[in-house]
């Protein structure tokens, strides 16, 4: 989690970097095998060098990329918990909760999805 200091502490509002630092070290206890990494400012795991899922903060939310394929894989959970999405990423209002469960499922879809893929994104 070392990696994620530098970032963390550059989150101005206090209740921001806590949930933010909470969710990372989430992904990290649940999944000790990928690597947190930070690339273009942005704190990420990747797993054998390719980009499971990555998290940035925004003034009135946090912001979940789990590429494209995660959002279209759970598109319906992700609508139906409220939280608004684009292709490529979903966002939770800092007043909402995190659905762990969801997460959970989109990082292990990631993993197997991505077992034998070589570059960082998928093609």
């Amino acid at each position: 989690m070392m990696v994620f200091s530098k970032y963390l502490a550059s989150i101005d509002h206090p209740d921001h970097r806590e949930r933010m630092e909470e969710v990372l070290k989430w992904v990290a206890n649940e999944f000790p095998d990928l690597e947190p990494v930070i690339k273009w400012n942005t704190p990420m795991f990747s797993n054998h060098g390719t980009f499971i899922i990555g998290f940035s903060v925004a003034k009135h939310h946090m912001s979940i990329s789990p590429e494209y394929a995660g959002i279209a894989k759970f598109a319906d959970d992700i609508a139906q918990l409220g939280y608004s999405a684009t292709k490529g990423l979903f966002k939770i209002q800092w007043n909402k909760p995190i659905n762990y469960e969801l997460l959970k499922k989109i990082i292990e879809f990631n993993i197997e999805d991505k077992m034998d893929v070589t570059s960082f994104w998928r093609k």
